[in-house]
């Protein structure tokens, strides 16, 4: 087995121990990026933060309400078929709340895009990208048919939650955003993406309830803190 996919981990001490485990730690550790900020800011907690803690505790889902943090992932990696390349999570969290475990995967973001649509990340029709996609739709139970434009980033870090979800025997996963941008960047393509789901009414500072699937309750949320 090698280093990247060893089951072992090791506790971090400050957000620097973060930078080491980036796909490209020398692009994207620098300060005001997403990657450094989520670092610094759920270390710092070494919790929940407060404001996505705040966003739990109002919700109208009794199951975030008084949840707590049990184990936290950075760099989380989920493989997938089609390809050699996993989903690497910024943040993989294990919780429970009403005595029911939750999966979530975090997403990070200041003022980067969710990169590719669907459309762009699969033009060269390779098969292994047929393969891989059409796993993920499985998963997520959606079609393939009107997917074109929806963030393909979107779609492999939900799958992920849903993933693990299953493998550590919960019923329940939260794919969540994590934003520090004042504009709210790229927030379309989350609504776009929640309209898979038929949730139309998106807020930021929320999570919403998107479907049951083969008896995981899936959940989505886009969390702000603004420094």
């Amino acid at each position: 087995m090698g280093e990247k996919d060893s089951k072992f981990y090791i506790p971090t001490f400050s957000s620097e121990d973060w930078k080491r485990l980036l796909a490209e730690p020398d692009k994207h550790w620098k300060d005001n990026y997403s990657a450094k900020l989520l670092a610094d800011c759920w270390q710092q907690a070494n919790d929940f933060p407060a404001d996505v803690r705040s966003v739990f505790k109002k919700s109208d889902i009794p199951l975030f309400q008084n949840v707590k943090l049990l184990l936290a992932f950075p760099e989380y990696k989920v493989s997938l078929p089609g390809g050699s390349r996993a989903s690497q999570n910024d943040i993989f969290a294990l919780a429970k709340g009403n005595n029911q475990l939750i999966s979530i995967m975090v997403e990070g973001k200041k003022s980067e895009s969710f990169g590719e649509t669907v459309v762009e990340w699969r033009k060269d029709g390779s098969t292994g990208k047929k393969k891989r996609l059409e796993f993920l739709c499985d998963n997520l139970k959606i079609t393939d048919s009107g997917i074109d434009l929806i963030r393909y980033q979107l779609l492999h870090r939900t799958a992920s939650a849903l993933l693990v979800a299953k493998e550590f025997n919960a019923y329940n996963a939260l794919m969540m955003v994590h934003s520090f941008s004042k504009t709210g960047e790229s927030f379309e393509d989350y609504k776009h993406f929640l309209s898979l789901y038929n949730v139309n009414d998106v807020k930021p500072n929320s999570v919403v309830f998107a479907k049951n699937i083969d008896g995981i309750d899936l959940y989505i949320g886009w969390i702000k803190t603004i420094k």
